[in-house]
């Protein structure tokens, strides 16, 4: 239901153009003025941004074999251009999508893997609050992995309760072009944000063998960069 100020949006908007259009003292045509669309959303009882976000998810996540492997591409799209928004990337976290976001990192089919990559990197972007439950949610580690060419699996929970992630399928590698969208999460991660930086650092000595070297400051962007195409040749070269 609209709230008193999206009500009082489209009042004035209709007061507005009703006057214009029965002022016959000119022949100077007066461009009509576009209601806000979020008020003529909420007056209609249209789906809010929040509610797409969720409705995206659940069609990703669904087992319905009736929901088709396109339609959920489909709502990997949706959810995707929702969250260029920074208010709607926030959301994630109201909403509980980050956790079946960042698992969904280990799906079983590549595209998947790839499309839950950019959406993590779109969100993270410029954003301290997502960068903050990518990091606790260890999506540093998995994206780390993922940009190195390892397959990550789902998660799944223990005997005792615990949630392990398991490795991909035995021998398999990751494929190139989700590599890239892994650097490119890694890389809108790690900026400006320090325990994203320290983690991939960290991550790169255990998982690379790179060797530990001075700490790389996030809001260094030449030195971020430096750590970013270091990965992203690795994936050229593969």
């Amino acid at each position: 239901m609209a709230d008193k100020k999206q009500l009082n949006d489209l009042l004035k908007w209709s007061i507005e153009n009703s006057t214009k259009g029965e002022d016959n003292t000119t022949d100077t045509q007066v461009p009509l003025r576009t209601p806000n669309a979020d008020a003529i959303k909420a007056l209609l009882g249209g789906p809010s941004d929040a509610d797409l976000m969720v409705a995206a998810m659940t069609n990703i996540t669904s087992p319905d074999p009736e929901i088709t492997r396109e339609s959920k591409l489909t709502a990997f799209d949706n959810l995707e251009q929702l969250i260029e928004s920074l208010d709607n990337a926030n959301l994630l976290a109201k909403l509980g999508l980050w956790t079946p976001l960042v698992e969904l990192l280990g799906h079983d089919e590549a595209e998947f893997r790839l499309m839950a990559a950019w959406v993590v990197g779109t969100a993270v972007q410029n954003n301290p609050p997502c960068q903050e439950r990518l990091v606790a949610l260890g999506g540093i580690e998995k994206l780390v992995a993922m940009a190195l060419g390892r397959r990550v699996g789902m998660e799944k929970r223990a005997g005792d309760g615990d949630i392990v992630t398991e490795d991909g399928n035995a021998g398999e590698v990751e494929t190139k072009d989700v590599r890239k969208k892994a650097v490119y999460a890694l890389s809108s991660a790690c900026r400006n944000y320090q325990p994203a930086m320290d983690v991939l650092s960290s991550e790169l000595v255990k998982q690379a063998g790179k060797p530990e070297g001075e700490k790389v400051e996030s809001t260094d962007m030449d030195a971020v960069d430096t750590v970013i195409n270091e990965l992203r040749e690795k994936v050229a070269s593969a």
